[in-house]
Protein backbone atom coordinates (compact mmCIF):
# COMPACT_ATOMS: atom_id res chain seq x y z
CA UNK A 1 0.00 0.00 0.00
CA UNK A 2 2.83 2.36 0.89
CA UNK A 3 4.49 1.66 -2.48
CA UNK A 4 1.26 2.52 -4.30
CA UNK A 5 1.00 5.83 -2.43
CA UNK A 6 4.61 6.68 -3.26
CA UNK A 7 4.10 5.86 -6.94
CA UNK A 8 0.93 8.00 -7.09
CA UNK A 9 2.76 10.87 -5.40
CA UNK A 10 5.59 10.69 -7.96
CA UNK A 11 3.14 10.63 -10.86
CA UNK A 12 1.34 13.69 -9.50
CA UNK A 13 4.63 15.52 -9.02
CA UNK A 14 5.72 14.75 -12.58
CA UNK A 15 2.37 15.84 -13.97
CA UNK A 16 2.75 19.22 -12.31
CA UNK A 17 -0.48 19.05 -10.32
CA UNK A 18 1.18 19.74 -6.99
CA UNK A 19 3.33 22.47 -8.52
CA UNK A 20 0.27 24.17 -10.00
CA UNK A 21 -1.57 24.09 -6.69
CA UNK A 22 1.38 25.73 -4.99
CA UNK A 23 1.79 28.22 -7.85
CA UNK A 24 -1.85 29.32 -7.65
CA UNK A 25 -1.75 30.04 -3.92
CA UNK A 26 -2.46 33.68 -3.11
CA UNK A 27 0.17 35.41 -0.99
CA UNK A 28 -1.13 38.41 0.97
CA UNK A 29 0.96 41.50 0.19
CA UNK A 30 -1.16 44.11 1.98
CA UNK A 31 -3.96 43.75 4.52
CA UNK A 32 -6.09 46.03 6.66
CA UNK A 33 -4.37 47.35 9.78
CA UNK A 34 -0.78 46.92 8.60
CA UNK A 35 1.79 49.63 9.39
CA UNK A 36 -0.78 51.92 11.00
CA UNK A 37 -3.02 52.09 7.93
CA UNK A 38 -6.70 51.23 8.08
CA UNK A 39 -6.89 50.01 4.50
CA UNK A 40 -4.88 49.34 1.35
CA UNK A 41 -6.47 49.71 -2.06
CA UNK A 42 -5.80 50.28 -5.78
CA UNK A 43 -3.08 47.72 -6.67
CA UNK A 44 -0.60 48.11 -9.52
CA UNK A 45 2.33 45.84 -10.36
CA UNK A 46 5.36 45.73 -12.66
CA UNK A 47 8.47 43.58 -12.93
CA UNK A 48 11.67 45.61 -13.06
CA UNK A 49 14.49 45.06 -15.53
CA UNK A 50 16.38 43.29 -12.72
CA UNK A 51 13.44 40.91 -12.22
CA UNK A 52 12.13 42.49 -9.01
CA UNK A 53 8.36 42.61 -8.56
CA UNK A 54 7.04 46.00 -7.41
CA UNK A 55 3.54 45.99 -5.89
CA UNK A 56 2.09 49.50 -5.51
CA UNK A 57 -0.98 50.48 -3.50
CA UNK A 58 -2.80 53.37 -1.90
CA UNK A 59 -2.20 53.24 1.88
CA UNK A 60 -5.31 54.80 3.43
CA UNK A 61 -4.67 56.09 6.93
CA UNK A 62 -8.06 56.29 8.65
CA UNK A 63 -10.53 54.32 6.54
CA UNK A 64 -11.13 52.74 3.13
CA UNK A 65 -12.55 56.05 1.87
CA UNK A 66 -11.32 57.45 -1.46
CA UNK A 67 -10.38 60.72 0.23
CA UNK A 68 -8.48 61.84 3.32
CA UNK A 69 -4.90 60.96 4.26
CA UNK A 70 -3.73 58.56 1.52
CA UNK A 71 -0.08 57.70 0.79
CA UNK A 72 1.45 55.85 -2.14
CA UNK A 73 3.50 52.82 -1.09
CA UNK A 74 5.33 49.94 -2.77
CA UNK A 75 6.55 46.52 -1.65
CA UNK A 76 9.38 44.69 -3.41
CA UNK A 77 9.87 40.98 -4.03
CA UNK A 78 13.21 39.64 -5.20
CA UNK A 79 12.15 35.98 -5.15
CA UNK A 80 9.30 35.98 -7.65
CA UNK A 81 6.53 36.91 -5.23
CA UNK A 82 7.18 34.36 -2.47
CA UNK A 83 8.16 37.01 0.08
CA UNK A 84 7.75 40.77 0.14
CA UNK A 85 9.67 43.64 1.71
CA UNK A 86 8.32 46.14 4.18
CA UNK A 87 6.21 48.91 2.68
CA UNK A 88 8.32 51.70 1.17
CA UNK A 89 6.68 55.13 1.12
CA UNK A 90 6.78 56.50 -2.41
CA UNK A 91 4.87 59.69 -1.67
CA UNK A 92 3.39 61.05 1.56
CA UNK A 93 1.70 64.44 1.10
CA UNK A 94 0.53 64.83 4.68
CA UNK A 95 -3.24 64.76 5.06
CA UNK A 96 -3.78 64.82 1.30
CA UNK A 97 -4.51 62.18 -1.35
CA UNK A 98 -1.73 60.56 -3.39
CA UNK A 99 -3.24 57.88 -5.58
CA UNK A 100 -4.06 56.12 -8.83
CA UNK A 101 -0.60 54.55 -9.34
CA UNK A 102 0.38 53.83 -12.96
CA UNK A 103 3.93 52.44 -13.04
CA UNK A 104 6.00 51.73 -16.16
CA UNK A 105 9.44 50.15 -16.54
CA UNK A 106 11.80 51.63 -19.11
CA UNK A 107 13.36 48.49 -20.57
CA UNK A 108 16.42 50.34 -21.84
CA UNK A 109 17.51 52.20 -18.71
CA UNK A 110 15.75 50.19 -16.00
CA UNK A 111 14.18 53.36 -14.62
CA UNK A 112 10.77 52.85 -13.03
CA UNK A 113 8.39 55.71 -13.80
CA UNK A 114 5.25 56.26 -11.71
CA UNK A 115 2.42 58.49 -12.95
CA UNK A 116 -0.20 59.30 -10.32
CA UNK A 117 -2.69 61.89 -9.04
CA UNK A 118 -3.05 64.27 -6.09
CA UNK A 119 -5.83 66.26 -4.43
CA UNK A 120 -6.50 67.89 -1.07
CA UNK A 121 -7.58 65.37 1.52
CA UNK A 122 -10.60 67.46 2.46
CA UNK A 123 -11.86 67.59 -1.14
CA UNK A 124 -14.18 64.79 -2.29
CA UNK A 125 -14.68 63.64 -5.88
CA UNK A 126 -18.24 65.09 -6.18
CA UNK A 127 -16.95 68.50 -5.02
CA UNK A 128 -14.09 68.42 -7.51
CA UNK A 129 -16.52 67.46 -10.26
CA UNK A 130 -19.01 70.27 -9.56
CA UNK A 131 -16.33 72.91 -8.93
CA UNK A 132 -16.97 73.51 -5.23
CA UNK A 133 -13.68 71.99 -3.98
CA UNK A 134 -10.87 74.11 -2.56
CA UNK A 135 -8.41 72.71 -5.06
CA UNK A 136 -8.53 70.32 -8.03
CA UNK A 137 -6.99 67.10 -9.24
CA UNK A 138 -3.38 67.28 -10.34
CA UNK A 139 -1.16 64.81 -12.19
CA UNK A 140 2.40 64.00 -11.11
CA UNK A 141 5.31 61.79 -12.15
CA UNK A 142 8.03 60.25 -9.98
CA UNK A 143 10.84 57.83 -10.79
CA UNK A 144 13.25 55.37 -9.22
CA UNK A 145 16.71 54.48 -10.54
CA UNK A 146 17.55 51.88 -7.88
CA UNK A 147 14.95 49.19 -8.53
CA UNK A 148 12.17 50.83 -6.50
CA UNK A 149 14.06 51.35 -3.23
CA UNK A 150 14.13 55.16 -3.40
CA UNK A 151 11.98 57.65 -5.28
CA UNK A 152 12.38 61.13 -6.72
CA UNK A 153 10.36 64.13 -5.65
CA UNK A 154 6.98 64.30 -7.45
CA UNK A 155 6.93 66.52 -10.56
CA UNK A 156 3.69 68.28 -11.57
CA UNK A 157 2.73 67.57 -15.21
CA UNK A 158 -0.91 68.66 -14.95
CA UNK A 159 -0.73 71.50 -17.49
CA UNK A 160 0.64 69.13 -20.14
CA UNK A 161 -2.00 66.41 -19.83
CA UNK A 162 -5.16 68.07 -18.49
CA UNK A 163 -7.32 70.59 -20.33
CA UNK A 164 -8.47 73.71 -18.43
CA UNK A 165 -12.15 72.73 -18.51
CA UNK A 166 -11.54 69.26 -17.04
CA UNK A 167 -12.43 68.81 -13.37
CA UNK A 168 -11.98 65.23 -12.18
CA UNK A 169 -8.89 63.40 -13.46
CA UNK A 170 -7.51 59.93 -12.74
CA UNK A 171 -4.64 57.91 -14.13
CA UNK A 172 -5.05 54.14 -14.64
CA UNK A 173 -5.04 52.74 -12.09
CA UNK A 174 -2.77 49.89 -13.24
CA UNK A 175 0.54 49.61 -15.10
CA UNK A 176 1.28 51.71 -18.16
CA UNK A 177 3.19 50.38 -21.18
CA UNK A 178 6.33 51.04 -23.22
CA UNK A 179 5.71 50.57 -26.94
CA UNK A 180 7.72 48.07 -28.98
CA UNK A 181 6.46 48.85 -32.48
CA UNK A 182 8.98 50.36 -34.91
CA UNK A 183 7.21 53.70 -35.44
CA UNK A 184 6.93 54.72 -31.78
CA UNK A 185 9.38 52.33 -30.13
CA UNK A 186 10.19 53.31 -26.55
CA UNK A 187 7.16 55.59 -26.09
CA UNK A 188 5.55 55.46 -22.64
CA UNK A 189 1.75 55.37 -22.60
CA UNK A 190 -0.64 55.65 -19.65
CA UNK A 191 -4.44 55.31 -19.68
CA UNK A 192 -6.53 57.87 -17.79
CA UNK A 193 -10.00 59.41 -17.49
CA UNK A 194 -11.57 62.80 -16.78
CA UNK A 195 -14.79 64.74 -16.48
CA UNK A 196 -15.55 68.02 -18.28
CA UNK A 197 -16.83 70.95 -16.20
CA UNK A 198 -20.60 71.28 -16.25
CA UNK A 199 -21.19 67.64 -17.17
CA UNK A 200 -21.83 64.50 -15.17
CA UNK A 201 -20.22 62.03 -17.55
CA UNK A 202 -16.75 60.51 -17.72
CA UNK A 203 -14.43 60.22 -20.71
CA UNK A 204 -11.25 58.18 -21.12
CA UNK A 205 -7.97 59.33 -22.66
CA UNK A 206 -4.30 58.47 -23.16
CA UNK A 207 -1.18 60.40 -22.21
CA UNK A 208 2.33 59.65 -23.49
CA UNK A 209 6.01 60.50 -23.23
CA UNK A 210 8.74 60.20 -25.86
CA UNK A 211 11.65 61.16 -23.58
CA UNK A 212 11.71 58.51 -20.85
CA UNK A 213 9.01 60.21 -18.80
CA UNK A 214 10.65 63.63 -18.53
CA UNK A 215 7.83 65.41 -20.36
CA UNK A 216 4.28 64.27 -21.13
CA UNK A 217 1.62 65.05 -23.73
CA UNK A 218 -2.12 64.55 -23.89
CA UNK A 219 -2.94 61.91 -26.48
CA UNK A 220 -6.21 60.62 -27.85
CA UNK A 221 -9.51 61.34 -26.09
CA UNK A 222 -12.61 59.14 -26.50
CA UNK A 223 -15.39 61.44 -27.69
CA UNK A 224 -18.22 59.23 -26.45
CA UNK A 225 -18.96 59.54 -22.75
CA UNK A 226 -19.10 56.66 -20.25
CA UNK A 227 -15.50 55.48 -20.30
CA UNK A 228 -13.83 55.68 -16.91
CA UNK A 229 -10.89 53.85 -15.28
CA UNK A 230 -8.97 52.27 -18.13
CA UNK A 231 -6.05 50.14 -19.24
CA UNK A 232 -4.02 50.20 -22.45
CA UNK A 233 -2.36 47.33 -24.29
CA UNK A 234 -0.20 47.14 -27.44
CA UNK A 235 -1.52 44.71 -30.04
CA UNK A 236 0.47 42.51 -32.41
CA UNK A 237 -0.20 44.86 -35.34
CA UNK A 238 1.17 47.85 -33.45
CA UNK A 239 -2.22 49.35 -32.66
CA UNK A 240 -3.20 50.20 -29.08
CA UNK A 241 -6.40 49.05 -27.41
CA UNK A 242 -7.86 51.19 -24.63
CA UNK A 243 -10.09 49.03 -22.41
CA UNK A 244 -12.53 51.05 -20.26
CA UNK A 245 -14.78 50.75 -17.24
CA UNK A 246 -18.22 51.42 -18.67
CA UNK A 247 -20.96 53.60 -17.20
CA UNK A 248 -23.24 53.24 -20.23
CA UNK A 249 -25.24 50.42 -18.63
CA UNK A 250 -28.21 50.82 -20.98
CA UNK A 251 -25.86 50.16 -23.89
CA UNK A 252 -23.96 47.24 -22.37
CA UNK A 253 -23.08 45.69 -19.00
CA UNK A 254 -19.62 44.95 -20.33
CA UNK A 255 -16.33 46.75 -20.92
CA UNK A 256 -15.95 49.32 -23.66
CA UNK A 257 -12.91 49.92 -25.85
CA UNK A 258 -11.32 52.22 -28.42
CA UNK A 259 -8.38 51.74 -30.79
CA UNK A 260 -5.39 53.95 -31.55
CA UNK A 261 -3.52 53.43 -34.83
CA UNK A 262 -0.87 56.10 -34.14
CA UNK A 263 0.72 55.17 -30.84
CA UNK A 264 -1.90 56.81 -28.65
CA UNK A 265 -2.10 60.23 -30.28
CA UNK A 266 -5.72 59.71 -31.39
CA UNK A 267 -8.48 57.24 -30.51
CA UNK A 268 -11.36 55.70 -32.44
CA UNK A 269 -15.03 55.78 -31.51
CA UNK A 270 -16.11 53.68 -28.52
CA UNK A 271 -17.31 50.10 -28.97
CA UNK A 272 -18.19 47.30 -26.54
CA UNK A 273 -16.77 43.90 -25.57
CA UNK A 274 -19.83 41.81 -24.60
CA UNK A 275 -17.73 38.85 -23.39
CA UNK A 276 -16.01 41.05 -20.80
CA UNK A 277 -18.86 41.60 -18.34
CA UNK A 278 -18.35 43.92 -15.36
CA UNK A 279 -20.21 45.28 -12.31
CA UNK A 280 -18.78 48.80 -13.03
CA UNK A 281 -15.27 48.30 -11.68
CA UNK A 282 -11.66 48.73 -12.67
CA UNK A 283 -10.14 46.08 -14.92
CA UNK A 284 -6.75 45.42 -16.47
CA UNK A 285 -5.27 44.26 -19.78
CA UNK A 286 -1.89 42.74 -20.56
CA UNK A 287 -0.17 41.51 -23.70
CA UNK A 288 1.17 38.09 -22.75
CA UNK A 289 4.87 38.01 -23.63
CA UNK A 290 6.98 34.91 -23.07
CA UNK A 291 10.25 36.45 -24.29
CA UNK A 292 9.36 40.16 -24.26
CA UNK A 293 7.83 39.98 -27.74
CA UNK A 294 4.38 41.34 -28.55
CA UNK A 295 1.89 38.54 -29.28
CA UNK A 296 -1.73 38.00 -30.30
CA UNK A 297 -2.51 36.85 -26.75
CA UNK A 298 -4.28 39.52 -24.68
CA UNK A 299 -5.19 38.93 -21.04
CA UNK A 300 -7.93 40.72 -19.09
CA UNK A 301 -8.64 40.61 -15.35
CA UNK A 302 -11.64 41.88 -13.39
CA UNK A 303 -14.52 40.72 -11.15
CA UNK A 304 -16.51 38.81 -13.78
CA UNK A 305 -20.05 39.68 -12.72
CA UNK A 306 -22.61 42.18 -13.97
CA UNK A 307 -23.84 43.30 -10.55
CA UNK A 308 -21.35 42.44 -7.77
CA UNK A 309 -17.63 42.82 -7.16
CA UNK A 310 -16.80 39.12 -6.97
CA UNK A 311 -15.37 36.25 -9.05
CA UNK A 312 -11.90 37.60 -9.89
CA UNK A 313 -11.29 36.15 -13.34
CA UNK A 314 -8.62 36.24 -16.03
CA UNK A 315 -9.84 35.99 -19.62
CA UNK A 316 -7.71 35.23 -22.67
CA UNK A 317 -7.98 36.36 -26.28
CA UNK A 318 -5.80 34.78 -28.96
CA UNK A 319 -6.78 37.22 -31.71
CA UNK A 320 -5.84 40.70 -30.49
CA UNK A 321 -8.90 41.10 -28.27
CA UNK A 322 -11.60 40.31 -30.82
CA UNK A 323 -12.98 37.28 -28.96
CA UNK A 324 -12.37 35.93 -25.43
CA UNK A 325 -13.03 32.16 -25.39
CA UNK A 326 -10.99 31.30 -22.28
CA UNK A 327 -11.83 32.24 -18.68
CA UNK A 328 -9.93 31.29 -15.53
CA UNK A 329 -11.52 32.09 -12.16
CA UNK A 330 -8.81 33.01 -9.65
CA UNK A 331 -11.10 33.65 -6.66
CA UNK A 332 -14.85 33.13 -6.33
CA UNK A 333 -15.47 35.50 -3.41
CA UNK A 334 -15.55 39.30 -3.01
CA UNK A 335 -12.89 40.92 -5.22
CA UNK A 336 -12.38 44.21 -7.03
CA UNK A 337 -9.34 46.02 -8.54
CA UNK A 338 -6.43 44.11 -10.10
CA UNK A 339 -3.27 44.32 -12.20
CA UNK A 340 -1.39 41.75 -14.30
CA UNK A 341 2.29 41.32 -15.12
CA UNK A 342 4.41 38.99 -17.24
CA UNK A 343 6.83 36.90 -15.17
CA UNK A 344 8.61 35.07 -17.98
CA UNK A 345 9.00 31.31 -18.51
CA UNK A 346 5.32 30.94 -19.29
CA UNK A 347 3.91 32.46 -16.09
CA UNK A 348 1.84 35.52 -15.27
CA UNK A 349 1.31 37.30 -11.97
CA UNK A 350 -1.92 38.84 -10.68
CA UNK A 351 -2.14 41.43 -7.88
CA UNK A 352 -5.75 41.87 -6.76
CA UNK A 353 -8.09 43.10 -4.03
CA UNK A 354 -10.06 40.40 -2.24
CA UNK A 355 -11.59 39.35 1.05
CA UNK A 356 -14.10 37.15 2.83
CA UNK A 357 -16.76 39.69 3.78
CA UNK A 358 -15.82 42.48 1.36
CA UNK A 359 -13.31 42.97 -1.47
CA UNK A 360 -11.08 45.46 0.39
CA UNK A 361 -9.70 43.34 3.23
CA UNK A 362 -6.47 42.35 1.47
CA UNK A 363 -4.37 42.76 -1.65
CA UNK A 364 -2.98 39.39 -2.70
CA UNK A 365 -0.56 38.10 -5.34
CA UNK A 366 -0.85 34.83 -7.23
CA UNK A 367 1.18 33.16 -10.00
CA UNK A 368 -0.57 31.28 -12.80
CA UNK A 369 0.93 29.24 -15.67
CA UNK A 370 -0.28 30.72 -18.96
CA UNK A 371 -1.37 27.32 -20.30
CA UNK A 372 -3.61 26.82 -17.25
CA UNK A 373 -5.86 29.63 -18.50
CA UNK A 374 -6.87 27.39 -21.38
CA UNK A 375 -7.19 24.17 -19.38
CA UNK A 376 -9.84 25.49 -16.99
CA UNK A 377 -12.04 26.58 -19.90
CA UNK A 378 -11.89 23.28 -21.78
Amino acid sequence: MKNIIVICFLVLMQSGIFAQAQTNTTTDVYQQGQDGYACFRIPAIVQSKAGTLLAFAEARKKSCSDTGNIDLVVKRSEDGGKTWSRAITVWDAGDNVCGNPSPIVDRETGRIILVCCWNLGEDHEPQIIDGTSKDGRRVYVLHSDDDGKNWSAPKDITSSVKRPDWTWYATGPCHGIQLQGKKNKGRLVVAANHMVAGTKTYHSQLIYSDDKGETWKLGGVVNEHGGNESSVVELKNGYLMLNMRNYNRKESKSRSFAISTDGGETLSAMSYLPELIEPICQGNTLNYMKKEKISHNILFSNPASTDRREKMTIKLSENNGKTWPYAYQVYSGPSAYSDLTNLGNGYIGLLYEYGTDNPYEKIGFTIIPFEQLKRQSE
